[in-house]
């Protein structure tokens, strides 16, 4: 790629490159790259497609075309990704936040209220945690292993104004027993197995500690379900996406279990109460 070119001419080369490389969608990407290079929204491109490409910006372009070629996340060469209309900071050592997680987020929010106390297990960049203290307007408990998941949701919390509680913890060991009203979580749920059947942005590039969870991906279910267990009031409530039915079989002996699909008739949340019973223990 010449550094003598307009911006327009910039982006087309762009868009042939991620063509011939079959990266999907190659137009969309490149305005992207491009867009993060010049530090410009994508009216600017348009706008200025016959203005010569800034030496800077062309050297950027040409190093975010040959990270996104190499396989590198679209998300971790720009640094963001929309989450339920807002943006979100993600770097390598977070989980990108998908689409789908949204339903999630719609989920709870038709639930009634109050809900009462509600921690996010898993928060990785912090997308869930943010986005529910943002839109319920209350103080949420997020927690996380990774050391640079949470420092990446707390400079979310404070982008959007969110009031989240983050607290390095094992799953939900750091919490106190009978604490919460409800659970929710995105955990890992991806089979070891499965691994090299995986996209290479996602295998390559993604932290294994958010995708991977035993040989048939239930390891984190299992952890979770015995630890909601002590740690949510009689009556509370977990919602968990999930990745197949195999999930619903760890919480058999819960109440009100419910399935969600997407929109593709897949099975994508879970959600459950603990019994009122005070006996009520899994046997072993």
């Amino acid at each position: 790629m010449s550094p003598d070119l307009t911006i327009g001419q910039a982006l087309m080369q762009g868009i042939k490159l991620l063509t011939d490389e079959k990266i999907d969608p190659p137009r969309l990407t490149a305005e992207l790259l491009l867009m993060h290079a010049l530090r410009k929204e994508r009216v600017f491109l348009f706008s200025h497609s016959g203005d010569p490409l800034p030496e800077l910006a062309w050297i950027h372009y040409g190093r975010y075309l040959h990270e996104r070629i190499s396989g590198k996340p679209l998300q971790y060469i720009t640094g963001k990704q929309e989450f339920y209309t807002r943006d979100f900071k993600v770097q390598p050592g977070v989980l990108i936040p998908r689409p789908e997680t949204e339903h999630l987020i719609e989920l709870i929010l038709n639930l009634p209220k109050p809900i009462g106390t509600i921690a996010d297990a898993g928060v990785g960049s912090g997308a869930i945690c943010v986005t529910l203290a943002a839109e319920l307007r209350q103080p949420i408990i997020g927690l996380d292993k990774s050391p640079i998941a949470l420092a990446v949701a707390a400079e979310n919390a404070k982008r959007h104004n969110a009031t989240v509680n983050l607290i390095q913890s094992d799953w939900l060991s750091a919490l106190k027993p009978k604490s919460l009203d409800l659970l929710v979580s995105n955990p890992p749920y991806i089979a070891l197995t499965d691994k090299p059947t995986l996209q290479r942005e996602v295998r390559d590039h993604e932290p294994d500690l958010a995708l991977f969870a035993g040989n048939d991906g239930q390891d984190a279910y299992r952890i979770l379900e015995a630890q909601a267990r002590e740690v949510l009031k009689p009556g509370g409530r977990i919602v968990l996406e999930i990745g197949n039915l195999a999930t619903k079989e760890i919480f058999d002996q819960w109440q009100d279990i419910q399935i969600q699909n997407d929109l593709a008739g897949r099975p994508c949340l879970l959600t459950a109460t603990l019994p009122q019973a005070p006996n009520f223990a899994r046997a072993k």
